[in-house]
């Protein structure tokens, strides 16, 4: 293939576009966050919703 077999990081707004693709298979629903929900913990409405130096 076209990749090593090593652990790979995603970008956070792929990484998060993955995860919710994954959440009707786990029967789990998401809200969208509003925008005072986003300001009050100090993120994009949009995402992504961790800070740069969070690691999963």
């Amino acid at each position: 293939g076209a990749y090593e077999k090593k652990v790979y990081t995603l970008p956070k707004q792929l990484d998060e576009k993955v995860a919710r693709l994954h959440l009707a298979k786990v029967g789990a629903k998401l809200t969208k966050l509003r925008p005072d929900q986003a300001d009050y913990i100090g993120v994009p409405a949009e995402g992504p919703y961790k800070p740069d130096y969070y690691r999963y």
